[in-house]
This record gives C-alpha cells, structure tokens and sequence, in this order.
C-alpha cells in the first residue's frame, strides 16, 4: 500500500464499516412487520400498526409508517434486511446480550471485542489511533482489547471548542464509565491494563480528528437528534481523509415495556432518516461505494404485548446498508405459530449473527473471520461488488 500515490482519486478505496447499535433490543416484529399474519394483530392487541398505515416492501411483509425513509432504501435496492438474527440460548439480560455481541461469545466472558480483533488486523503496529472511531460517551466493549487502540469521542463539534483542560475531564468521564460498565463482566485487572496501554493513543486520535469538520461541506441537512448528529460525525471523518476504517455510533431507547407506540415511532423516525441522509451525503462526496452500514440491537422483543409495550425476546433482525448492497430479505422470518415460539412467547432465531459478522468481514472487509468470530457459521450474500475483491 505505501507504493500507491497518495492521491486519493488515484488509490484504491480501502472498504470502511460503520456499526449502528440499536440499544435497549429493537422490537423487530414492529419494525418489519408481517402485516398479512392474523397472530400478529391477536397478539399485539396494543403495538400493533394497523394493517392500513404500514409501508408494504413484499406481500408479506411490510415497514413500520414511521420509517418511510427506510423503504426508499430498500425500494432502491441499497438495504438487506436480515430476518431472524440471533443466536442460541438467547440472553435476555441487556449487558450480557450486549456483551455477546461485542465479543462472540455466548458461553464465557471474553476479554476482547471483536472489533478490536479487526483493527488489530487493519493495523498490527497500532500506527493510526483513528483506523477504528466511536461517536458517543465511553467506548463500546465491541473496540476494547489490550494492545488496541479505538478512538472515542463524543460529539465532534463540542470536542473541537474545549480547552485542553475541558478535553481532559471529559476523557476523565468516558474512563470511568468505561471502568463501571466493564469491570464486573471482565474483571479490574483487565480494565486497568487496558486504559493503561491505550489511554494516550485515544486522547492523540481524538485531537487529530478536530481537524475533520474545517475539510468538510454538504448539502444535506441532518436533523438534531443524536443518531443524525453522529452519522453525520462519521460522514465528516470519512471524508476528511484521516484513514479511519471502522465506525461505531448508538442510537438508545428501544428498552420500551411501556409507551412503544411513540417512542418507536418516534426512534425509528429518527434512524431511518438519520441512515438516509448519511448515505445521500456520502455520494455527494463519492465517498459512499468504499461503505458498508450494519444496523443491529441485541435481542428483539417477545411476541405478545404486556398491555403498554413488550419485553424482552430472540429472534430479532438487522439492516446491511450501502451503495454495493444488493437489497432484499435475507435468512427467514421467524414463524409465528404458537408451536414454534421459544420459550413459548419469543420467535427463534434463523440464522447467526456470527455468520453475519463473518459475511461482513470476509465479503466486505476482505479479512478471515473464524478466529474473530469464534467459528464457521452460515454467511448471506449481500453485496454485488466489494472493495475488497
């Protein structure tokens, strides 16, 4: 790669990945919904969306009204929708499920994110403390590994005002919520070690990227809301030419028992929207062939409603999204006959979400994924051409 000119117009575009974590377990039977099964309506009483507001994408199946933008992307063929993602004995606690997501591994306490494992190999000499970036407060455990090195910063704009003093307090706050979260799942020891050897690499990386918003101009307009003010973060520190390859944004509030109908409504309005303008802004500056986005929670929501909302389930699902997508619905939808629910209340999962990070790494990334992922596992085939190939 050092051989190659430096132009970039002139280079080959290394393929990036940008993760958006739906937090609190997206209530997928909600988000895609099976608007022709009788079930669903018996057994949503509350939540369900009528069958005359929803925006049908087969004869099936169909997307939540709020998530209009959403359709406009799978219409145009730049969404997978993954059906039934999970995994087995599903963990209906938020941090554990969480914490299997991040790291692969169901059946012990990992001490490395699988995205860690990424940059390691993106970068095994940890030159570039921005190969991997997170927008939001702390690092999320997925970027966590000793020896690694993933930036974090929490708003772009506000990081680039603050006096160092400001800068350090705020690095301060985001350590120690880094150290709450993760030492009852990994252990002190392990926190420690890590903060220890990769504290510096974070502050460094988080100043360089102050220089992204003076390199980059669009004409989108993104709303104000947290998921559209972080995806524009990433659009801009894509743009910007600093060699980031991995991005990490949240978008929380899905953990809805009670009040969904809005707050759903409310929160998928903003995604879709935020994930619509992100890939229009990304073409505006011909950065958007080298991107692929995976959207996912940690678990869906149980098939019945509880009067006010729904609980925690399985067999929720996730969106690939990118101009090299080629879009459609993949792996299959849970069944919804009583015979079939797990639990006696949940859907199944029908395919691993192991097979989908695989797909994403091996396909998109061009990397081997067994190591990293912890097995062999079902992959889909969602892209029509890769950056990696």
């Amino acid at each position: 790669m050092a051989s190659q000119k430096v132009n970039a117009n002139a280079r080959k575009k290394e393929p990036v990945l940008v993760i958006v974590q739906l937090s609190g377990g997206n209530d997928f039977m909600n988000t895609v919904i099976p608007f022709t099964e009788g079930i669903y309506y018996d057994s949503r009483p509350l939540v369900a969306i009528p069958e005359n507001r929803v925006l049908p994408i087969s004869d099936k199946l169909a997307f939540h009204p709020s998530a209009a933008p959403f359709r406009g992307l799978f219409d145009g063929g730049k969404m997978a929708i993954v059906q039934g993602i999970g995994y087995e004995n599903s963990s209906r606690s938020h941090f554990r499920a969480m914490d299997i997501w991040h790291t692969c591994e169901p059946d012990r306490i990992a001490t490395e994110g699988w995205l860690a494992k990424v940059v390691r190999q993106l970068d095994p000499q940890g030159l570039n403390p921005l190969t991997a970036v997170s927008f939001g407060r702390g690092l999320p455990r997925a970027l966590a590994a000793p020896g690694v090195t993933a930036t974090s910063v929490g708003d772009l704009d506000n990081y680039g005002l603050m006096s160092p003093i400001e800068k350090k307090e705020e690095r301060s706050q985001d350590l120690d919520y880094f150290k709450r979260m993760y030492t009852p799942a990994i252990g002190t020891g392990m926190v420690m070690d890590y903060l220890a050897q990769t504290g510096q690499g974070v502050i460094k990386g988080a100043d360089i990227l102050a220089v992204a918003p003076g390199r980059y101009k669009s004409s989108v307009e993104y709303a104000s809301n947290p998921i559209a003010k972080a995806l524009r973060d990433v659009a801009r520190v894509h743009t910007s030419g600093l060699g980031a390859r991995i991005f990490y944004t949240n978008h929380g509030g899905y953990d809805h028992h009670a009040q969904e109908v809005p707050t759903h409504a409310r929160l998928l309005s903003e995604l879709s929207q935020a994930l619509s303008d992100f890939m229009a802004d990304l073409r505006e500056h011909n950065a958007a062939e080298e991107v692929a986005v995976l959207v996912f929670t940690e678990f869906g929501r149980r098939i019945k409603d509880n009067g006010s909302g729904t609980d925690h389930g399985s067999g929720g699902g996730a969106f690939i999204l990118g101009e090299n997508v080629k879009g459609g619905l993949y792996s299959e939808y849970p069944s919804l006959a009583p015979r079939d629910w797990l639990y006696g209340e949940d859907m199944r999962h029908t395919i691993d979400f192991r097979g989908i990070y695989s797909t994403l790494l091996e396909q998109w990334m061009g990397m081997p994924s067994t190591e990293i992922v912890g097995g062999r596992f079902e992959q889909i085939r969602p892209f029509i051409k890769t950056p990696a190939a």
